[in-house]
């Protein structure tokens, strides 16, 4: 009888598969994926918004944001879909020979930018819906808050929460690979998602939601009066910037070194090199 997950080892071999494959996908592929995985993403920003924003315990807040958030990695999952901080796992593929830089810095582009184009999408959809009017406009003014918060991080914060983040997303997504059903899939996506929103960790593809919603949000001065943030300290263009450099870069360190060249080292490139050895020696080490 077939195990029903992967073993530790074994998964390493699945994200080679899984990076390769991604690279082969064409363009227009890669960019249709990720405005759909940016949207997925989203929609776990926006209904973990709606249901924490009047909890006034830090702590519950907090945790009822991040029991919600986890639907957006699902989807990108169990559906199909290609998120920037998920394919910085491609490194895996790309350290094993199997796959080029070319081929992998192209997919991180494409998919950044569709990742973009799918979270501008869903916030204009979700403003122009009516629901950041919840609670008498107080949602909108805690999107704002969020927003404004995000972008007036220092680059180190920032730098350090979002290795923090990628590193229990792209953990997520390895785990996930282990299963072989879906609810098992579901399951081991939800702990680690749970566990860095709760903590407050920042993700790129997630604050391109953010961002993009607190600025939708300011154009209305009920959502800006209800947010309590300064004029200098609001969010806009530049503190977007300001915001996504950092984290970007963050999750990259996070997910592909953290996780990505740490299990690559782990299962294949110190195995591989003590059979060289043995070989080489003629005598078992």
């Amino acid at each position: 009888m077939d195990s029903m997950m992967l073993k530790p080892g074994e998964l390493c071999d699945a994200s080679i598969g899984s990076g390769c494959g991604k690279a082969k996908l064409t363009t227009l592929q890669q960019l249709v994926l990720g405005i759909l995985a940016g949207a997925f993403i989203a929609v776990g920003g926006a209904v973990s918004a709606v249901v924490s924003h009047s909890i006034t315990n830090v702590g519950v807040s907090k945790f009822a944001a991040g029991a919600v958030f986890p639907v957006g990695l699902m989807l990108v999952v169990i559906c199909g879909a290609e998120l920037f901080t998920g394919n910085c796992l491609m490194v895996v593929p790309l350290a094993d020979g199997k796959i080029n830089i070319k081929e992998v810095l192209k997919n991180w582009v494409v998919v950044y930018i569709g990742n973009f184009i799918g979270s501008i999408l869903i916030a204009f959809l979700v403003f122009e819906a009516g629901v950041f009017g919840l609670s008498a406009g107080k949602l909108g003014g805690v999107v704002i808050k969020t927003a404004s918060t995000k972008g007036n991080l220092s680059f180190g914060t920032a730098f350090a929460s979002a290795i923090m983040c990628n590193f229990l997303v792209c953990l997520a997504v390895w785990g996930a690979s282990a299963a072989k059903d879906v609810i098992s899939k579901l399951v081991i996506i939800w702990f680690p998602i749970m566990a860095f929103v709760t903590c407050g960790f920042e993700h790129c593809v997630a604050n391109m939601y953010f961002l993009t919603a607190g600025i939708f949000a300011k154009s209305n001065p009920a959502f800006v009066r209800a947010s309590g943030i300064a004029p200098d300290k609001m969010i806009d263009g530049s503190h977007m910037v300001q915001n996504l450099i950092p984290v970007t870069l963050g999750n990259i360190v996070g997910g592909a070194i953290l996780v990505g060249l740490a299990y690559y080292l782990a299962y294949k490139y110190i195995p591989a090199r003590k059979s060289s050895e043995v070989s080489n020696n003629g005598v078992s080490k």
